[in-house]
């Protein structure tokens, strides 16, 4: 009986376990993920939207800028003056002109400094600037 033993092993094949396809299958998945993924762009500080019974939805914008109740200007999560947001603006368009703007501004700041945020992507030639609210009841 130990022959016989000894002879199946010496005449079986070693058990290989081929891992390329699950390792493919990983990175196909891994692709699959990323590409799907939207990633949402917020102005980097916490804003308290207003809200509006007229509000649609847009497409996602370029480029966000934040104005805080405490009446600080954001782009990019980086606190600017007033007199910055043009030259930003600018910027941005000069990369992409097909940029939109949008001013996320919270519900307890100032509307002169809106309006001067509005006013200075005008100038930097910005077409398409909207302001962001909620959508529901206007209060």
């Amino acid at each position: 009986m130990l022959n016989i033993t000894a002879a199946r092993r010496a005449n079986s094949k070693a058990l290989e376990l081929n891992i390329a396809p699950l390792i493919d299958m990983v990175f196909i998945l891994l692709i699959f993920f990323l590409v799907t993924t939207s990633f949402v762009k917020e102005t980097g500080v916490d804003i308290s939207r207003p809200t509006a019974s007229t509000a649609v939805s847009k497409a996602a914008a370029t480029l966000l800028i934040g104005v805080t109740k405490d009446n600080t200007i954001h782009i990019d999560r980086q606190s600017v003056d007033i007199r910055a947001v043009r030259a930003n603006v600018e910027r941005a368009l000069a990369e992409n002109p097909d940029s939109t703007v949008v001013i996320v501004a919270d519900k307890q700041s100032l509307t002169g400094l809106v309006i001067s945020v509005m006013d200075a992507c005008r100038l930097a030639g910005a077409e398409k600037v909207s302001i962001a609210a909620n959508q529901g009841t206007g209060e």
